[in-house]
């Protein structure tokens, strides 16, 4: 266990670097300071973090564009209506205006509520994804209830409540301990490498379970290497076969 918390902690030195962000969506969170602006840019940008990389930056900025820097006085100044006739046409592969109309409206009525998305995540991850769906379920925000992975929601938390030079933070109460790995085809390679997990598909209780092996390793904030560990297979000089290799040197 000591040899292979060296080797993540080794990778996590060498990649958990600001300089290896870009073309990460995470990229666009770092223009906002302001909490209040953070989390609504991270929950849009983790929302629409699925296809390619290069449709993922565009669409992310066509739905911040309008927003002109000041994303919470935007959704909170705006309704319904409005979001509809700025956003028309929007499309993101299978993601159309009318699901980001319905994710800001979302977002509105949580602010109302809660104040603010740390409030409500407090409560737990199913109620999170209840409440910014208002109650009806959205690929955009899925909810462990439904058997989902929850990637995107848990990289848009791990955003929100870890601190380091990638991940920004931002919330104050919520613990880094209590976070689950937002489980990509790249964390589920890298978790199969380690012999985290032997299973097949990549759902919330496959990401408990990778997240319960990282626990072992750093009890106060497992997902602590998942954005070093996901550069491979992402970057081009960085494959698996390489992890594998030194993971396979590590352990003997």
């Amino acid at each position: 266990m000591r040899d292979l918390k060296n080797l993540l902690e080794s990778l996590y030195k060498k990649l958990n670097k600001r300089g290896l962000v870009d073309p990460d969506p995470l990229k666009f969170l770092y223009d906002y300071p302001d909490i209040k602006d953070r989390e609504i840019t991270g929950l849009i940008a983790s929302s629409l973090a699925y296809g390619r990389v290069a449709q993922i930056l565009k669409s992310v900025d066509r739905i911040l564009q309008p927003m002109e820097g000041k994303p919470f006085d935007f959704v909170t100044s705006h309704n319904e209506k409005d979001f509809a006739a700025i956003y028309k046409g929007f499309v993101h592969r299978f993601t159309t205006d009318a699901d980001i109309v319905r994710l800001l409206c979302g977002i509105k009525r949580v602010l109302k509520e809660y104040g603010n998305f740390e409030n409500l995540y407090l409560c737990g991850v199913g109620k999170f994804a209840d409440e910014v769906n208002m109650s009806k379920k959205s690929y955009l925000i899925p909810s462990p209830e439904d058997g989902s992975a929850c990637k995107r929601l848990n990289l848009f938390f791990r955003w929100m409540v870890r601190s380091d030079e990638v991940d920004p933070g931002g919330w104050t109460r919520a613990k880094p301990a209590d976070l689950v790995v937002p489980l990509d085809t790249h964390a589920f390679k890298a978790a199969k490498i380690l012999g985290f997990t032997g299973k097949k598909a990549p759902n919330y209780k496959t990401a408990l379970e990778i997240t319960s092996h990282f626990a072992e390793i750093s009890p106060a904030d497992p997902i602590k290497y998942d954005f070093a560990l996901t550069r491979f297979g992402i970057r081009d000089d960085m494959t698996f076969d390489d992890f594998r290799r030194e993971v396979e040197k590590t352990l003997g």
